[in-house]
C-alpha cells in the first residue's frame, strides 16, 4: 500500500495522490485523530492506567466536538480540523468512538479466544476507517459497507500475521487461542518465537483466512467511483502482496517481517489494472 503522507498508521487506507484533492484535508484529519489515539494507546512508557486516562480525556474531547461544545486545548491540532470535517461532511461520530474503543482495548487485552472475538476487534479497529472513507465518497449502500468491512478486517488480519514477530515481543498475541490449539501449538511457543512446522501451518491457516476475507470484499473496487476506486485497488493488491510474501517465506513471520518496497510497485499497478468484475480467484492473482 502507498502510505499516507504523514506519520505511519498501519490500519489506515491510502491517502495518496489518487485521493480526490477536495477530500484530502478530510482524510488527513481523520488520520491524525486515529494516529494520535493509537500513540496514546501504544507509544512511550506510560502505565496502562495513564494510557486509559489519556484515552478517556481524548474521548471527552471527541464527545465535545460531536455535541458542538468546547474541547480542551491539549489536542487542538487534532480536534479543530476534525470538527470541521464532522460539520462539513456530516461524518458519523459513532465510528470515531468505535476506533477509540479498540485503542482502549489494546491497553488491557492481549489475547483472543476465537476468530469471532478477533473480528469484533477488527470491527472497531479497522472497519470504521473504511466506512468513513466510503461516507466521504458518497457510497453508503449495504453491499458496499459489507465489502468495505471485509477489506478492512482483512487488512487488519494481514497486519497481525505480518507483524507476528513484533507483537509477540511485546507480549501481545492476536492469533486466536482455538486456532493455536487446533495446530497443537502453545501460546508460549509463539511468545518465545520458537518456530516450527506446526507454527508455520498455523500461520498458513490464518493467512488463508485473511486472503479469503480480502477476496470477499474485493468487488468493492468497482463500486467506488473514479480515482478513489483505483486507490482502493492498490489497497487490496497491497494486502494480497503481503500475503504472497508471507507464503514465499514459508510463513516464517515468527522470525521475520515481510515488507512491500518500491520494486513491488509495477506488479501492484499491473494487478490493480487487471481487477475485473468477475469473481476473483482465491489466490488474488490475475487469471
Amino acid at each position: 500500500m502507498l502510505p499516507v503522507s504523514v506519520d505511519h498508521y498501519e490500519n489506515f487506507p491510502v491517502a495518496s495522490w489518487l485521493c480526490p484533492a477536495h477530500l484530502r484535508p478530510s482524510v488527513v484529519a481523520i488520520y491524525r485523530f486515529a494516529r494520535t489515539a493509537d500513540d496514546l494507546a501504544d507509544e512511550g512508557d506510560a502505565s496502562p492506567a495513564q494510557r486509559l486516562a489519556d484515552l478517556s480525556a481524548f474521548r471527552a474531547d471527541l464527545t465535545a466536538i460531536g455535541n458542538n461544545t468546547d474541547f480542551s486545548s491539549r489536542w487542538r491540532s487534532v480536534f479543530e480540523p476534525l470538527r470541521a470535517v464532522i460539520t462539513q461532511r456530516q461524518l458519523p461520530v459513532p465510528l470515531l468512538h468505535d476506533l477509540l474503543s479498540a485503542f482502549e482495548q489494546d491497553v488491557v487485552k492481549t489475547r483472543y479466544h476465537d476468530r469471532a472475538e478477533l473480528l469484533d476487534y477488527c470491527r472497531r479497529s479497522a472497519n470504521p476507517v473504511g466506512r468513513m472513507l466510503l461516507h466521504l465518497y458518497g457510497v453508503n449502500d449495504s453491499a458496499s459497507l459489507a465489502q468495505s468491512d471485509a477489506i478492512c478486517s482483512a487488512l487488519q488480519l494481514i497486519n497481525f500475521w505480518q507483524d507476528l514477530s513484533i507483537d509477540t515481543s511485546r507480549d501481545r498475541l492476536y492469533v486466536p487461542q482455538l486456532d493455536i490449539e487446533a495446530h497443537s501449538v502453545s501460546s508460549q511457543q509463539l511468545l518465545d518465537r520458537r518456530d516450527s512446522q506446526s507454527v508455520r501451518e498455523l500461520i498458513a491457516d490464518v493467512t488463508t483466512w485473511a486472503r479469503a476475507l480480502m477476496m470477499e470484499g474485493a468487488p468493492l473496487v468497482h463500486r467506488v467511483p473514479g480515482r478513489a476506486g483505483w486507490e482502493l485497488r492498490l489497497v487490496v493488491q497491497g494486502g494480497l502482496r503481503i500475503i504472497d510474501k508471507i507464503e514465499r517465506m514459508d510463513h516464517a513471520t515468527l522470525s521475520d517481517r515481510p515488507r512491500i518496497g518500491k520494486l513491488d510497485a509495477p506488479l501492484l499497478l499491473w494487478r490493480a489494472a487487471g481487477m475485473r468484475r468477475s469473481k476473483p480467484t482465491l489466490t488474488g492473482k490475475i487469471a
